[in-house]
């Protein structure tokens, strides 16, 4: 198949012989057609059925004017605020306005609207009226119920009332995409599709199925407790095999989710990655110095979907799903062939990887045929008993795109799992990870070290990170490397009260850590950690959890991380003396900071005992930025 873009102008319509398209898909972000790229996915697929597809990208939203671009497509629109939430590519968790967009030309702010979904399908519904529009991505996935909004700090409707949207397809999307393709193609009206896996519909209240029922919109605005009920159900339920129908009332109207579609096989998978993409951003961009946001994902491949890691703070098992589906070794062994055929490339393979790159399979054999255990998690505290660990295959692919020629280094840049790599009784994929597959630096997330944190965050407790950094360098010496380990850490998560911050600030200077950036908390739609923030509930326990929610307790928290730097002295001081721990305040080998006049004695037992390091003195590194 030719590798050309799909048309973005209604003169590259007409070139191709069409007077119509049958679906325009409307994205926030610039148009990168790239497997790493949603829209580039979704666009591809419906070509490959055979559909005239268009793509309207970074609409203008102050007429309708863009939105006419191609004319009223014969069958409908599909919409997409882009790789990410709208809000979160917008602000800071200070909500400040960033500087930049990595996903628009030359990384330009300001090319789409805060809460991207609604002000597209608002502007197509007054430019056409009743089309079918379609709403996907992950905006509109996570935010498919009733849910706490962080910018506006209250609660909004469920996205497809506040859209005027049809149908909501949830998660991936391609199945869900192709059936309502198909039956919009044979004639049926979209207001009678209420029966495809993946999707959210609404109806009359008096027209509602049976099913199992969330706290409505109108208790979960009167009733933390309530918004907490509600989102422990909907993460409970989001399970292809086990999950259940859900319904959710707004006033007169009935918001229904339909099951979980099943994830793609590995047949489906491989085909979904076979499709002609260019694998860049549109020429167009060229003149504005091409679009940022793919330089990481350029010479990237992704093996693996689905995550049953589900950390409390993360997305992924809510849109993707817990249940692991993988490309077989074969499409993958393809697309790298390829990657080394593109004129660009230097031998470098930034990645071979996806939500948690050393997951190929499902937990446990339980899990292909009853689904995740409600409630539970796979990792965290501990490892489930019946977890299988196994790296034999994702070994094996790594091992052969080493072996490809002109490619001269395979690196791994997804998240590890390090706590299922101490699962795995063979340590080959330890051992090469370290010998082949790092930069001169490994990033590893264990988020924070207090136990009654990383209970709360879904995280296996400190001393998994701790067996495997000591196994780290030691693999890392046994070879005569020097490389770092950098510890991604968290601050003000639910349930990090300041004695925590405290115990955190202690754990990174024994640890000689000296991490430059800090990540606070951030609270996105779609997390049992976001339900946790804004009701102050565990919704698993619905007992009271710590939030630090002002800026000047963050700020305290955020400091503590970062005790070494002068400009934080006075936020360190404060906080060690709040949190009772006045005495950290001194000349000895573990105080935080130094008396401000050294001449004064300070009588306390940090002052005398000697640090005791037990990962052999190894420097970790300097984290850089968080992504």
């Amino acid at each position: 198949m030719t590798q050309t873009f799909l048309p973005v102008m209604r003169e590259e319509m007409l070139e191709r012989g069409w007077e119509q398209p049958d679906f325009v898909y409307v994205s926030g972000d610039a148009y990168v057609d790239h497997p790493s790229f949603g829209a580039a996915i979704i666009t591809r697929v419906l070509e490959a059925k055979g559909y005239k597809v268009v793509v309207l990208s970074q609409p203008r939203w102050d007429s309708t004017r863009d939105f006419m671009r191609f004319g009223k497509p014969r069958l409908g629109f599909f919409v997409s605020s882009g790789n990410i939430d709208s809000m979160v590519a917008h602000y800071t968790v200070a909500k400040k306005r960033r500087g930049t967009d990595a996903y628009s030309p030359g990384g330009k702010t300001g090319l789409r609207p805060d809460r991207a979904v609604i002000v597209y399908c608002k502007k197509i519904r007054e430019a056409y009226g009743d089309v079918p529009i379609i709403i996907g991505g992950l905006e509109a996935s996570l935010r498919r119920f009733a849910h706490y909004d962080y910018w506006d700090d209250r609660i909004r409707p469920s996205i497809l009332f506040d859209s005027g949207a049809d149908l909501i397809s949830y998660g991936m999307g391609e199945k869900q995409t192709i059936e309502i393709a198909e039956r919009l193609n044979a004639g049926e009206d979209i207001s009678q599709m209420h029966d495809i896996l993946g999707t959210c519909y609404a109806v009359p209240v008096s027209e509602t199925p049976y099913c199992t029922e969330c706290p409505s919109y109108e208790n979960v605005l009167k009733s933390k407790r309530e918004y907490a009920i509600s989102c422990r159900i909907e993460q409970d339920e989001q399970d292809h095999i086990r999950g259940k129908m859900l319904r959710q009332r707004h006033g007169e109207k009935m918001l229904v989710q339909n099951p979980p579609m099943p994830p793609l096989n590995t047949d489906e998978l491989d085909w979904v990655y076979s499709l002609p993409y260019c694998r860049n951003y549109h020429p167009s961009y060229e003149k504005d110095g091409g679009v940022p946001g793919i330089e990481e994902v350029r010479f990237s491949i992704t093996h693996n979907r689905g995550c049953f890691g589900a950390c409390n703070f993360c997305s992924l098992a809510f849109h993707q799903g817990h249940y692991i589906t993988s490309r077989s070794k074969e499409s993958v062994i393809a697309e790298a062939k390829r990657i080394t055929q593109m004129p660009d490339f230097k031998g470098y393979i930034h990645d071979i990887g996806g939500p948690t790159a050393n997951f190929r399979f499902p937990a446990c054999q339980k899990q292909e045929s009853a689904g995740l255990c409600k409630g539970k998690k796979c990792l965290a505290p501990a490892p489930c008993p019946a977890l299988k660990a196994d790296h034999t295959e994702y070994l094996d692919i790594l091992r052969s795109v080493r072996a490809l020629p002109g490619v001269k280094k395979v690196f791994i840049r997804s998240g590890i799992r390090y706590d299922y790599m101490l699962k795995d009784k063979d340590d080959a994929f330890f051992r090469e990870l370290v010998k082949y597959h790092v930069s001169g630096q490994l990033k590893v997330a264990p988020e924070h070290c207090s136990a009654a944190v990383l209970d709360k965050m879904g995280k296996p407790h400190i001393e998994a990170y701790l067996t495997f950094a000591k196994k780290y360098f030691s693999y890392t010496k046994s070879i005569g490397k020097e490389q770092y380990l950098v510890p991604y850490l968290m601050s003000s998560h639910p349930g990090a009260t300041l004695k925590d911050a405290v115990e955190l600030a202690l754990f990174i200077k024994k640890e000689h850590l000296h991490p430059e950036q800090v990540q606070d908390f951030y609270p996105t739609p779609g997390t049992i950690s976001t339900a946790m923030f804004y009701t102050e509930l565990d919704p698993y326990t619905l007992k009271p959890v710590y939030v630090a929610k002002s800026p000047h307790d963050k700020a305290l928290q955020r400091a503590l991380m970062q005790y070494f730097i002068p400009k934080n002295r006075a936020l360190v001081e404060e906080a060690l003396k709040k949190a009772g721990h006045a005495d950290l305040i001194g000349s000895g080998q573990n105080c935080l900071i130094k008396p401000l006049h050294p001449q004064t004695p300070v009588n306390n037992k940090y002052n005398q005992k000697p640090l005791h390091r037990k990962n052999g003195g190894q420097n970790h590194g300097k984290p850089k930025k968080r992504k």
